[in-house]
């Protein structure tokens, strides 16, 4: 297998200090001449003819029968070989049970698992429980040892759990990921297995969430905040780790220049090749986002696929995405095993797609993508002390979910008011392709919630169709120097302050963050001058009238507070060490018209199907529908969601996550909707599809909450044909 670079040494060299205007000056701006020198396009070469890998022709369809992973099978396929539920006979589906977890209300994103007539998931209350299938019945329920401040990755089996049956004297379990622990049950009784680790549980240093792999009785597993584990399923012992941000001396180790080392977290998880015993590994983004001063360099692994020899930990190759990532715009779910068609014969691959809505679709042995990938030349920064990447994704195929680039011909048009109102946020802010962060100016992007999602693909095995949910909604980010945070708490307010609070808040906010078309007052020192503000302040703009009341003096304090002189210093503003400048973030805010709608033109949500042998998409449908639209006339917009699709031999695209609460069911060839049901709170996960005594069931979580931001509840949901169809 061969190493695969994305950019060679000597382009690493031009994007580095070569286009500083004073090479090795940390505090000095991009050179933006010598980048309108580089090549507007490079090509990575797609893997030749003789590099492609063929089929082994594995999965058969009686392995896609089972779902005792979540995720459907270690290729992370979501793709199910049973047709008793198909095109014919959907519109008949009806509710089989519902399991209340009673305890509590919360949001839930795992895809559950299936052990013959055992169902196993975790609930709202931070247990897992296991019920019989076919009924919906309790059998058991086990609670892991929970902090008193839990955090993200403390809820049991967040993002999946899987079943190993046992080897070697060594009895079956139930694995999965709990904080920083790896648990191990007993599928029937609902105990800990005492001899694995400590009492059923083994360390995992940098916490789980994502549920992992099995390879010849080791557990391959990614941690939450960082690197990749391989864990004895019979001792809970490690047998390796790998550090997907590198340690001095590590391969890649070079391309973090600077202090900050963080992020590269393989939040999204891993799948496996169990026949070549590969693990395809997707990793998140270099921290802290949009800010890369302290990390200068490409910030390898973050927004790679690295594929691992999954006996040894080894790294085999890698693809980097996004190179010095300011957008977060990573790789969020496991990326999904497909065998495609290429010139006439089959080949293995492994596809991801990425929150900036591209695809990587690559080689499986090699790593080199199936088709050209080109790079286009980025910006420069004009951010002191930041050095962007020369280049960036900007490949023709496969087609993207989104455009990365917003234009001002995708502002809403909804209504003249709604234009209005997102167009007065846009002028004011920094767009266009990898335009990067600027000082104190607002960022608009598409990623935090666009493009593809942690849900991930499904993947229609006997065709190499992909099947996968997206959302177009525009993001914001804004830049300060961190002398322009909030005062300490503790610190008394200036008397310009107390006037802020009473005079200017109930429009630019507390915090001077701005409120919906109102602009924020944060940096408002480095765009306007002490005179400036004063004139405006007398005659007033746009929706802001003038101050004649103000008094000179009251002027005066609330000149001194807006351009932060005089001001109890905030709780972390400390100067770098070594003089470079420091800044802040006010991150992750999202552009929405005057009624909460999102700012651009819908479809905001969509489910798509990408035919992975010509890298076009089949066909793209609205999902979900804000039913007050519709009664005004507007076609069916889809909605913002967070559920991911399955597919299946009966013609089905299963899908739910949206913000009407409702669970769907399309046909997998022209995208039609062929069924719905409402959910008791929306399903913020991908079902499962799965069979017990003849008779086949859809499930899944009816939780509620999460990014789209619907009211919560404890329920699971399964959906059969009436006996008599079947």
């Amino acid at each position: 297998m061969v190493s695969l670079r994305p950019l060679p040494a000597w382009l690493i060299r031009i994007g580095g200090a070569l286009l500083f205007t004073a090479a090795g000056a940390r505090s000095q701006i991009e050179d933006a001449s010598a980048r309108a020198q580089l090549p507007e396009f490079k090509i990575i070469p797609a893997a030749t003819s003789a590099e492609l890998t063929p089929t082994n022709g594995l999965p058969i369809a009686d392995a896609l029968r089972t779902w005792t992973v979540s995720h459907g099978d270690a290729g992370a396929r979501r793709y199910s070989a049973l047709s008793q539920i198909n095109k014919s006979n959907v519109k008949q589906l009806a509710e089989a049970w519902t399991f209340h977890s009673g305890d509590g209300s919360a949001n839930i994103q795992c895809n559950p698992i299936v052990v013959g007539d055992v169902i196993y998931f975790p609930t709202v209350g931070r247990a897992l429980v296991a019920l019989d299938a076919a009924t919906g019945a309790e059998r058991w329920r086990f609670r892991p040892e929970i902090p008193a401040r839990p955090g993200l990755d403390d809820a049991p089996a967040r993002r999946g759990l899987v079943f190993w049956p046992g080897e070697g004297g060594a009895a079956p379990r139930i694995v999965f990921a709990c904080g920083k622990w790896i648990y191990a049950i007993d599928p029937k009784a609902g105990k800990v297995v005492e001899d694995f680790g400590t009492h059923g549980r083994t360390p995992l240093p940098t916490g789980g969430s994502g549920v992992g792999v099995i390879w010849r009785g080791s557990y391959v597993v990614a941690g939450f905040s960082g690197d990749v584990f391989s864990i004895d399923l019979k001792t809970g012992a490690q047998r390796w780790r790998f550090h997907t941000i590198p340690r001095d001396g590590e391969f890649g180790a070079e391309e973090w220049r600077g202090s900050s080392h963080e992020g590269a977290n393989p939040w999204g998880g891993l799948s496996l090749d169990d026949q070549r015993g590969i693990v395809f590994v997707a990793v998140g983004a270099a921290r802290p986002d949009f800010l890369g001063v302290d990390r200068l360099g490409d910030n390898l692994f973050s927004d790679c696929i690295v594929a691992l020899n999954a006996t040894t930990g080894k790294r085999l190759w890698h693809f980097q995405n996004v190179r010095h990532d300011l957008w977060d715009v990573d790789c969020p779910a496991p990326p999904s095993l497909v065998t495609i068609t290429r010139e006439g014969r089959k080949v293995d691959a492994v596809v991801a797609g990425t929150k900036l809505g591209n695809f990587l679709l690559l080689d499986r042995m090699s790593g080199k993508p199936i088709f050209p990938f080109r790079l286009r030349r980025a910006p420069a920064s004009t951010l002191p002390g930041e050095v962007t990447a020369p280049y960036q994704p900007d490949n023709e195929l496969p087609e993207w979910l989104t455009n990365p680039e917003i234009k001002l011909s995708e502002i809403t048009t909804r209504t003249p008011a709604a234009h209005d109102f997102v167009m007065k946020q846009v002028e004011r802010s920094t767009i266009g392709w990898f335009a990067p962060p600027e000082l104190a100016k607002p960022m608009l992007y598409r990623s935090s919630r666009g493009g593809a999602e942690w849900t991930g693909a499904s993947i229609d095995v006997p065709t190499g169709r992909l099947y996968i949910t997206s959302n177009d909604v525009l993001s914001k980010a804004t830049v300060y120097p961190l002398d322009e945070l909030e005062r300490d708490p503790v610190m008394p307010p200036t008397a310009g302050e107390k006037f802020y609070q009473q005079t200017c808040a109930m429009c630019h906010g507390p915090a001077r963050l701005g409120l919906g078309m109102v602009p924020p007052l944060v940096g408002l020192r480095h765009r306007m001058s002490d005179a400036e503000v004063v004139a405006q302040l007398k005659t007033g703009k746009g929706a802001m009238p003038p101050q004649p009341a103000m008094t000179e003096a009251q002027q005066r304090d609330l000149l001194d507070f807006l351009m932060r002189r005089n001001q109890p210093l905030p709780r972390r503003a400390t100067a770098s060490t070594d003089g470079r400048p420091a800044y802040f973030t006010v991150p992750y805010k999202f552009v929405e018209d005057d009624e909460g709608y999102p700012g651009v033109k819908a479809p905001w949500g969509q489910l798509n199907c990408l035919d992975l042998n010509t890298g076009k998409f089949l066909w793209r449908v609205p999902l979900g529908e804000y039913e007050e639209l519709t009664k005004r006339g507007i076609p069916k917009t889809g909605t913002e969601n967070f559920g991911g699709p399955t597919v299946t031999a009966g013609g089905l695209v299963f899908c739910a996550g949206t913000k009407d609460e409702k669970i769907r069911a399309f046909d997998k060839d022209t995208g039609e909707e062929l069924w719905s049901a409402k959910l008791p709170r929306a399903g913020t996960a991908p079902p499962a599809v799965y069979e017990v005594d003849g008779r086949e069931f859809v499930v899944i979580t009816a939780s509620g909450g999460g990014k789209i931001a619907t009211p919560t509840g404890d329920a699971w949901v399964a959906f059969a044909l009436p006996t008599a169809v079947k």
